[in-house]
This record gives C-alpha cells, sequence and structure tokens, in this order.
C-alpha cells in the first residue's frame, strides 16, 4: 500500500500562489471526490483521498495499491490541482513537495501536533484537520488505510499536546497582530476596530484585541446573524459587508479573514477611506487566503498592512524557548510513526492470510465430505477418523514438501530455515 502526501505551504511556496491554489470549504468535498475520480482513473485502482487547505498550506494525502514511482505521482497531483484551479501546471510544480509512506504519516502526525505551523504548537490546525477529515469522509474519499493514518493522528496530537508544552508559549497571530498594531497606535483604548469575518480566527483576534479595552468594536459579516452573536459576546456592533464602503473610514484597525475567493477591500476602496479621514493612518491585518484586502494596498503611504506570512514572522520570536518540548514531542511522533507502520505491513500481510485460510477451509471441508460418506456407509468410525486425519495432514503438508523438492540448492536451504518457524517444528 503507498501512502503519499503532497503539497505545498508557507515554507515551500509565496502567498501569491498559496492563495491561488487553496480549496474553499463548500467545494472541498467535491475536490475529495475529483480527486479519488482522477487519481483512480490514472492507475485503474481505487484511491483514497483527504484534502486539508488553510491559510498556510494546501495537502492531498492519498492511499492507493499503486508503487509507482513518486516523481509521477507528484506530477499527478500537480496536474490535478492545476486542472481544478484552472492554473498553469509548470506555476504550481516546483513547490510541490512529496512525502511517501513513513515520511506522509510523519508529516500529519508533525502538521496535527503544530510542529509544521507558521507558530509553533499553534491549536487551530488540529480542528482544521478534523474538518478536512469529516468533510473527505462525507465524500467517500477516506478508506482503511486513511482512517486508521488520520484516527492516530488525533491520537498523537493530543498525546503531544497533553504532555509536552508544546503550546504553553505559543505567540498566535491574534497576539501578533495586537503586538503589531501598538506599534502604531500607543494606546488601542483610543481606537475604533473593525473585524471583518466570524469564524474561527476571527473570534480568537477579537478577544485579544478586546483585552485591550478599544474605543469600539465592529464585526462585518455576510451573515449578519453571526455577526450579532460575536459582537453581542464582546458588547461590540455589526454591520454588513455591503456597508463597508462607506463605513471602512471609521476605523482604525482592521483584521479580516473570510472564505472569500476574491477581494472584499479593493485600492479605491483604501483611497477614499483615508481621504476621508484625512491621512490619518489605518492600521489593517489579512489573514484570509486567498487574500481579503488587495495587495496594492500596501502602497499607499497612511496604510499598514500586514498579511498572514508577514505575522508569521513576527511570531518566530521566541521559538528557541521551545525547543526542549520540539524535542519531546518529536520523540512522542517517531515512536507513533514506528506503530503505524508496523500496522501498516502487517495489513499487507492480510490477502495472503485470507488465501491461507481459504485454502485450509476448502482442504477440511473435502476431508470431511469423505468421511460422512464413509461413515454413511457403515465404516467403523475410528477408521473413518484415521482416515480424516491422515487426510488433512497429507493435504496441509503436499505444498511444503513439494517445494522444498521442486528448489534449487540455495532456495532449498532458505526454506530449510524458514519452514520449521513456520511449523513450530524442533529440527
Amino acid at each position: 500500500m503507498q501512502l503519499l502526501a503532497v503539497g505545498l505551504n508557507h515554507t515551500t511556496a509565496p502567498l501569491s500562489l498559496r492563495e491561488k491554489v487553496a480549496f474553499p470549504a463548500d467545494q472541498l468535498g467535491q475536490a475529495v471526490a475529483s480527486a479519488c475520480a482522477w487519481f483512480g482513473n490514472t492507475y485503474q485502482r481505487p484511491f483514497e483521498s483527504a484534502i486539508l487547505s488553510t491559510c498556510n498550506r494546501t495537502e492531498i494525502y492519498g492511499a492507493s495499491a499503486n508503487d509507482g514511482d513518486v516523481e509521477a505521482v507528484i506530477d499527478q497531483t500537480a496536474h490535478f490541482v492545476a486542472d481544478f484551479h484552472k492554473l498553469p501546471y509548470a506555476e504550481l510544480r516546483p513547490y510541490l513537495y512529496a512525502l511517501p509512506q513513513d515520511g506522509a504519516v510523519r508529516h500529519a502526525f508533525r502538521v496535527a501536533s503544530g510542529l509544521d505551523s507558521m507558530v509553533l504548537g499553534e491549536p487551530q490546525i488540529l480542528g482544521q484537520m478534523k474538518d478536512a477529515v469529516r468533510q473527505a469522509e462525507a465524500a467517500g474519499g477516506l478508506g482503511t488505510y486513511l482512517h486508521q493514518m488520520f484516527q492516530r493522528t488525533f491520537a498523537v496530537a493530543k498525546e503531544v499536546r497533553s504532555t509536552t508544552e508544546i503550546g504553553a508559549h505559543s505567540v498566535s497571530m491574534a497576539a501578533a497582530a495586537v503586538r503589531l498594531s501598538q506599534r502604531i497606535f500607543d494606546d488601542l483604548s483610543q481606537q475604533h476596530v473593525l473585524f471583518i469575518g466570524a469564524g474561527e480566527m476571527i473570534d480568537l483576534c477579537i478577544t485579544h484585541f478586546a483585552a485591550q479595552h478599544p474605543k469600539s468594536i465592529t464585526i462585518a459579516n455576510r451573515t449578519l446573524e453571526r455577526a450579532e452573536m460575536l459582537a453581542h459576546r464582546f458588547g461590540g456592533r455589526s454591520i454588513r459587508l455591503g456597508e463597508l464602503p462607506d463605513q471602512l473610514a471609521r476605523f482604525d484597525v482592521v483584521v479580516s479573514c473570510t472564505a472569500s475567493s476574491l477581494p472584499i477591500i479593493g485600492l479605491g476602496m483604501v483611497e477614499r477611506a483615508i481621504k476621508a479621514r484625512r491621512r490619518k493612518p489605518i492600521f489593517m491585518v489579512d489573514l484570509a487566503v486567498p487574500r481579503d484586502i488587495e495587495s496594492e494596498v500596501a502602497r499607499l503611504n497612511d496604510v499598514f498592512l500586514y498579511t498572514v506570512d508577514d505575522l508569521g514572522a513576527a511570531v518566530q520570536i521566541g521559538v528557541e524557548n521551545r525547543q526542549s518540548a520540539v524535542a519531546q514531542a518529536e520523540a512522542i511522533i517517531e515512536t507513533r510513526v514506528q506503530a503505524f507502520m508496523h500496522w501498516l505491513g502487517n495489513r499487507s500481510m492480510v490477502p495472503l492470510i485470507q488465501d491461507l485460510q481459504e485454502s485450509g477451509e476448502q482442504m477440511r471441508r473435502a476431508e470431511l465430505e469423505r468421511a460422512r460418506k464413509l461413515l454413511a456407509k457403515g465404516e467403523n468410525i475410528d477408521a473413518v477418523l484415521e482416515a480424516l486425519s491422515k487426510g488433512l495432514t497429507a493435504k496441509f503438508l503436499h505444498g511444503p514438501q513439494q517445494a522444498l523438492n521442486s528448489a534449487d540448492a540455495d532456495e532449498r536451504a532458505r526454506l530449510a530455515q524458514l519452514l520449521p518457524q513456520l511449523f513450530r517444528t524442533k529440527r
């Protein structure tokens, strides 16, 4: 069985490419089904698949009975992603990495444990991976192998977080956003803050900014009900996304993280807001992939725009303080990887074991039928049982004896060493 993880992340690809290959949440199930069909048709064998797509990575996890060239699988994955997103293959291929077999398992364990994140030890990735697996299962992408791998992945992540301090000193994106905003505005209690979106990351950001007691908190979202729920929790107010062009100038800090496939805030909208603010600066954080704020906005003199990659660089301070926890986590992961690969090796023997059991069952039934016929004729029961036992023994030993008789000298020597182990005999 071939396991493989193919993808790109914040260490191998720029944000400008990552946002092009991100799979929207509402298309993830369709993408998994398409991947299974794509690779199944390519290799003419069933293919298990799951897709993890976050702001920092897009990865396809696969399992197949195909034992082909890894480079060929990378190429096929690049063609699939390029075709799905209508991108040139040549633009994507150089940024992809591929991790086969235990490398794929180790990678999944490290990602879920927060060891491969832009923010070391961050907990959000585990929830994102669980969501990805749920969607893959609903789309029919999971089989025996990926299901088992991901279940062990979640168990390992739980073990790492409960037995090490990998996340104890983690500086989140949200905390980094607050710290960077304080470089522009010394006192956040005098600033008006706007949050665009209503997902988990925005919830986390609001929590961090609310601790600084800003002058006002506003949440803008496409679905007003979700914005109102968040606003109620933090004593803020809610607006619709359609109100942004008229409202943007009111805010000193803007934090955006939505699932939109197109920018929500364009250059012209920000230019008008800056003019209305009489060139008072705006601090903007875009945590979305694809980006919510047009990249050209960063060129404006009175705008301080930070992307998810910018914040990632800011949170690397203090990583050295967590190195002992990282070493502990890596040791746990390595042990669990070996355990999974042992399980995988045992699974590869299942067809052989099933064949042996079926062959043995056929022998048993044939000898049993012969014994019944003899008993029906009135033969002595002891004689029938003796014949039954001898018949079973002869058939069971026929294969090994034939192999020994037909083998050459070298093969016969190997069989002579192996057969006593298989039959637990003494030599």
